[in-house]
């Protein structure tokens, strides 16, 4: 038997898809929108958040039959900002111009409904594997939209990837620039990440018929 069986595997596969908690549960819209112009800015707070809500949902699981349940919100709470705070600290002191351009995205963390939706619904009612396997595979599938909507909006916009131009020089007009072609400057802006968004969630649920009557 391999490390994962077929039921913990699913925790970590159907976040990716058919389960994502940003185009199929429509959570944690706030951060596609504002941090997604950027390839880079999209790949860091991802990785913030899949280090969040794997160690948090493991730390959550270890409390469950401790905390109250009247202040169980609090909890979890002070175990996101601390969370949060030790991503931030790392940030900057290893990137510290990123960490200023993500400022206080990366605090908002703190408030991201994917994570305090993983600890009520499953942290608080399971054991530690799967709980870290819960919080990785809703990580990841947050990761990956907010991945792919900045490389397109960063592609698309600026004409580069990770701040290196791809398209060529808008300037020299060499590469695609040669032929007419110009940057879409609306693409850096906060409601073209709602559209690609919007694109990827119709192009999932076209794929997939029964995921527009389950949800």
């Amino acid at each position: 038997m391999g490390l994962l069986s077929k039921k913990d595997a699913k925790l970590i596969l159907d976040p990716l898809a058919d389960d994502n908690p940003i185009t199929i549960q429509v959570l944690g819209i706030c951060s596609a929108l504002a941090i997604t112009a950027q390839l880079k800015a999209s790949i860091v707070m991802s990785i913030s958040v899949i280090f969040v809500m794997g160690m948090g949902n493991v730390v959550i699981s270890l409390m469950r039959n401790i905390i109250p349940s009247k202040i169980r919100i609090i909890v979890q709470l002070v175990v996101v900002a601390t969370l949060v705070i030790i991503v931030d600290q790392v940030l900057k002191a290893f990137s510290y111009q990123l960490s200023k351009e993500l400022g206080a995205f990366i605090g908002l963390i703190i408030t991201n409904c994917i994570i305090m939706g993983r600890f009520e619904a499953f942290a608080l009612g399971n054991g530690i594997w799967r709980s870290f396997l819960d919080g990785i595979g809703n990580a990841l599938g947050y990761g990956v939209i907010l991945i792919i909507v900045g490389f397109f909006r960063e592609l698309l916009g600026s004409g580069t990837l990770l701040g290196f131009p791809v398209l060529g020089d808008p300037i020299k007009k060499s590469g695609v620039y040669s032929i007419g072609y110009e940057n879409n400057g609306f693409m850096l802006l906060a409601p073209m990440a709602l559209i690609v968004v919007g694109i990827i969630i119709w192009v999932q649920r076209s794929r997939n018929k029964a995921l527009i009557e389950e949800h």
